[in-house]
């Protein structure tokens, strides 16, 4: 007997929570990622807003998330272990989800020649 249930779209918040709360949400899955090449990743409250608002626009509910957060994602994964190794941080805003724009990379100070 086949059954039919009725689909509700999911509001941002809840995206947000899908996004960040289970013990292998997407972010996690990414930070630790990029923990490994010993660089922080962090998203802004605005990137977790924006990719949740992109997720319901194109009608893909949860199952869209991860494909705007590789879209987001894919150039500065492949840049920043191999090309950079003095960066310690990566942030992933608003812009970032919205516009296409490259995250903000923070950089250790590096020790210039300090000699006694």
């Amino acid at each position: 007997m086949p059954v039919v249930a009725p689909l509700h779209e999911l509001d941002e918040p809840t995206l947000i929570d899908i996004l960040t709360k289970p013990k292998n949400a997407l972010t996690k899955q990414y930070q630790k990622l990029f923990e490994m090449d010993g660089v922080k990743l962090r998203f802004t409250k605005g990137s977790l807003s924006a990719i949740a608002q992109e997720a319901q626009k194109h009608k893909s509910g949860a199952r869209g998330l991860r494909a705007i957060l590789e879209q987001a994602m894919l150039e500065v994964m492949f840049e920043v272990p191999s090309a950079s190794p003095s960066v310690r941080e990566v942030v992933i805003s608003e812009e970032t989800i919205q516009k296409g724009e490259q995250p903000l990379l923070i950089y250790q100070k590096s020790a210039a020649g300090s000699s006694a």
